[in-house]
């Protein structure tokens, strides 16, 4: 209960070789956010008891509050670097990744995926493609998307 699960999901990426996508852990995710809610819900009773005067339980409910943010920050440190190694993979394979990179992917990154492309630019600027939009950009920033019929250069 000391935020172990979301520890052992970024122990997992940091395992997988570079660009390597491990398979999304539902059922860790689940397990790490029901150890929260038993954190949060055990900590807002001993501050009640706490407000009463119950002092001895200062430690315990900073302890408790300590492994939430820790599992916190591991959920979101695991979340983000599996968008990372998703994106590497889609300027590497083109809009369809394929299917054993998707096989590894959740359903909500897959529909993610599908709906919109997201691309980061080298001066870190994220672009969101999306149908019938349009961007203004240098065309040596876009060349990868240009040949690969992502984006279209329009001369105006």
């Amino acid at each position: 209960m000391a935020a172990e699960r979301g520890l052992e999901l970024v122990r997992e990426l940091h395992r997988a070789a570079g660009g390597h996508l491990p398979p999304f852990r539902t059922e860790e995710m689940r397990q790490a956010l029901e150890e929260m809610r038993a954190l949060y819900e055990r900590n807002q009773a001993d501050v009640s008891e706490a407000k009463a005067g119950r002092t001895d339980l200062i430690f315990l409910i900073r302890f408790r509050h300590c492994c939430l943010l820790r599992n916190q920050r591991c959920l979101l440190a695991y979340l983000y670097d599996r968008l990372l190694r998703i994106r590497a993979l889609r300027w590497e394979y083109g809009s369809v990744l394929p299917n054993t990179i998707q096989f590894h992917m959740s359903a909500e990154e897959v529909r993610c995926l599908r709906d919109h492309g997201e691309f980061e630019v080298d001066d870190g600027t994220t672009i969101l493609l999306k149908k019938n939009s349009q961007h203004f950009l240098p065309r040596w920033k876009c060349e990868q998307l240009i040949r690969q019929g992502i984006l279209e250069h329009v001369l105006s």
